[in-house]
Parts: C-alpha cells; sequence; structure tokens
C-alpha cells in the first residue's frame, strides 16, 4: 500500500520558467504553462501521462486544457504564498488513495508586468477590507509591521535583527543571474536604505517579479522506471494549518499556532528530528519571517533566532544553510513564493545549486500563506527510506 508519507511519493520533475524577473510578453497562463513543459521534459514525461493538475491562482482546467491534459482529478487550493506547498501534499494524498498517478503542479504569476491577471485588490467585503484597510493595514508591507514589531520589541530585538536576516540571505545569491538582487550589501546598507514602513526598508521586503515554476509527482515506485529516477526526491513528511484571515486577530502576535502546528506534524510524519535535517528553505517574503519560523518551528527556542544568524549559521559555510536561493527578498518573489522555496529545495536535494551545499540529504521547507494566515511544511529528501 503506497502511503503519502515515508517516501513513497516522489517529485521527478522540477522547473522554472526560462527567465524570471520582468517578462512583459508572457501572460500569467503562458508563465504557468512554460514550466509545466519545462518540468515534463526534466522529468522525462509526456503530458498524456498526466491525469492530475493543480495550480493555486488560474483554474486548473486552463493549465490542463491549454497542454492538452484530460485530468482526472484536480486541484485549485488557493490559501495564499504557501498553496504550492500544500498542492504538493494534496498531490500526494491523491497518488496515495488511488485518485491520480501522474500530477503536474504549477505555479505562473505576472506579479510585477499583471499580464493576463487581475491586479491584486483587497475585496472591500472581506474581513480585512472591513476591519483592516480602513486603518492602513493595505498592504502587506504595512499588514506586517505590527507582528514583526511585537515580536521584536518581545525579545529585546530591532530592526538591525531583520537586516542581519537579510544581509545573511543576500550572500547566497551575490552572483547569480537570475537572482533579483544580486549584488553584496551589508547590514549597514540594509538599514540605510529607504523606509518602506517601519521597521521595514526596502531590502528588507521582498522582490516584486514575474515567473513560474513546475513539479511532476508521482509514485516512488513509478518514479523507479523513469531514466530520471536517480534525481527523484522524496517526500518524508508534510503538514498544513490555519489561523486566522487578520494579522490582527492572530492567537499570539509574536509566534504563529499554523507555523508550529503544521511543522510538527510534518516532523512527525517524516519519522525525524531537527538534527536530521541539513538544508532549510523557509519563506521570507519579509525578514522577520525567518526569525518567526526558525523558533516556531523548533530549530531554536524562543528569543534565540536572533543570535542564530548574526553567529553566521545560515549564511555559506554555516552549520544549517537557509534559503540558499537568496529567498524572496534577493532571488525572485512572484506574490506566492511556495514554488520556488522547493525548486531551490530539489536543487540542493539533487546537487543542481547555483550555490551548492555539499551534503545535503534533507531539506525542510516552511511556508506561509497571507499575512499569518495559512502556513504549509514539507519535509524532503534524496533518500527514500
Amino acid at each position: 500500500m503506497v502511503s503519502m508519507h515515508g517516501g513513497d511519493i516522489a517529485i521527478v520533475g522540477a522547473a522554472e520558467t526560462a527567465r524570471l524577473g520582468k517578462i512583459p510578453d508572457q501572460s500569467a497562463l503562458q508563465l504557468h504553462t512554460e514550466a509545466a513543459v519545462r518540468a515534463l521534459a526534466d522529468a522525462g514525461v509526456s503530458p498524456a501521462e498526466v491525469d492530475g493538475i493543480a495550480n493555486d491562482s488560474l483554474p486548473p482546467f486552463d493549465i490542463s486544457d491549454y497542454l492538452g491534459i484530460r485530468p482526472r482529478w484536480v486541484d485549485g487550493t488557493w490559501v495564499g504564498g504557501c498553496s504550492s506547498m500544500l498542492l504538493v501534499r494534496h498531490a500526494a494524498a491523491a497518488i496515495a488513495a488511488g485518485a491520480a498517478n501522474v500530477v503536474l503542479v504549477t505555479h505562473g504569476e505576472s506579479g510585477r508586468s499583471n499580464v493576463g491577471q487581475k491586479p491584486y485588490t483587497m475585496e472591500p467585503a472581506s474581513l480585512r477590507g472591513q476591519f483592516e484597510v480602513p486603518f492602513g493595514g493595505i498592504a502587506a508591507y504595512s499588514a506586517f509591521t505590527t507582528p514583526a514589531l511585537a515580536f521584536l520589541e518581545g525579545r529585546g530585538m530591532s530592526a538591525r535583527d531583520l537586516a542581519v536576516v537579510t544581509a545573511a540571505q543576500r550572500e547566497w545569491a551575490v552572483g547569480n543571474p537570475r537572482a533579483a538582487r544580486n549584488e553584496p550589501a551589508t547590514v549597514e546598507d540594509i538599514l540605510a536604505g529607504p523606509e518602506v514602513a517601519y521597521p521595514f526598508t526596502r531590502d528588507m521586503c521582498c522582490v516584486v517579479t514575474d515567473g513560474g515554476g513546475a513539479l511532476v509527482v508521482m509514485s516512488a515506485e513509478r518514479a523507479g522506471d523513469l531514466p530520471s529516477h536517480s534525481r527523484a526526491v522524496y517526500l518524508l513528511g508534510s503538514g498544513e494549518a490555519a489561523e486566522s484571515a487578520l494579522p490582527s486577530q492572530m492567537d499570539q502576535l509574536d509566534s504563529f499556532g499554523a507555523f508550529r502546528s503544521a511543522s510538527s506534524d510534518a516532523f512527525k510524519s517524516a519519522g525525524i528530528t531537527h538534527q536530521d535535517v541539513d538544508h532549510i528553505m523557509f519563506y521570507d517574503a519579509f525578514a522577520h519571517l525567518p526569525l518567526y519560523m526558525l523558533e516556531d518551528t523548533g530549530f531554536v527556542g524562543r528569543g534565540e533566532s536572533g543570535a542564530f544568524f548574526a553567529e553566521g549559521h545560515s549564511r555559506p559555510g554555516g552549520d544549517l544553510p537557509i534559503n540558499t536561493n537568496g529567498g524572496g527578498m534577493s532571488y525572485t518573489h512572484t506574490g506566492r513564493y511556495g514554488m520556488f522555496a522547493m525548486q531551490e529545495a530539489v536543487r540542493q536535494l539533487r546537487g543542481e545549486a547555483f550555490r551548492q551545499v555539499d551534503g545535503v540529504e534533507i531539506s525542510f521547507v516552511q511556508g506561509i500563506g497571507f499575512m499569518f494566515g495559512s502556513a504549509g511544511s514539507l519535509v524532503l529528501s534524496n533518500r527514500r527510506p
């Protein structure tokens, strides 16, 4: 019997669009489908073999129809930036249940150029539209300020700690032609940058880009028949959770319960401990998120996250590499970054990353949806137990 965890499900194809950044000549649909075609080629799988389709923005049948696929399983889960991560989890469950054999998970977003998609707006009738937007919580950078300040104040930390996180991640992106911000930046450079919304300066905020990515998911047994089987990445465990639609209504401003719940489920289902993890991808739309995630997922204790980054543990050469593509603050951020966090985890596990870490066998990926609305956690490995 196939399980959705324990290495019975494999990611056999992974690819991003050829370009990231500003792509005004491609629509969101074209970004989805270009990434899909590249991921299928990476796996050595034809569209005719795909019977499951999942994506986080357009109707799934838009992508499947464009590719000539007639799926028997579809998923359009949309819970913000970590949606792609939950879609991988759902695909694993569908494959384990026999609802699909080969699932194509796609992401494509014209976040910078707004070609073929509606610009992001807040629905006035929504909870945030009624109770936060009228008071200034209009965009992510303003909605995140209160939780970020609560986190820093409660731990005796400051904006400098945010700058340390940003500078640490930038080191991974330096020189990478695919990264939106690939020039060196010191803590002082980051602190001196234009203020966006206190305590965030410009480089503490994610970049805004166009781009796409896709993954091909199937059972590990089926993957063993592919020529590309030696590059398969296995799902050991996963978790998902949600809290409130409103940042102001978090159960606890300086800690996110959904991070704790989803990551706990991921570690339990994978049967591993934190000490087994070689590499981490944290969804870092803003600089405070890696601090929250490091503590809430249990890698360090309360109040220890700032020192962890300051001591260089996450940087190149550190003992626990984090966000090795530069993250959403340096690499790319189309609006929903979860797909790109998974792509880098797969590259590291395959030994194909721009700045490769030696000896990566287990990668932990933690995502967030909206401004502390949802969370998704994955434990991936290049070895099947």
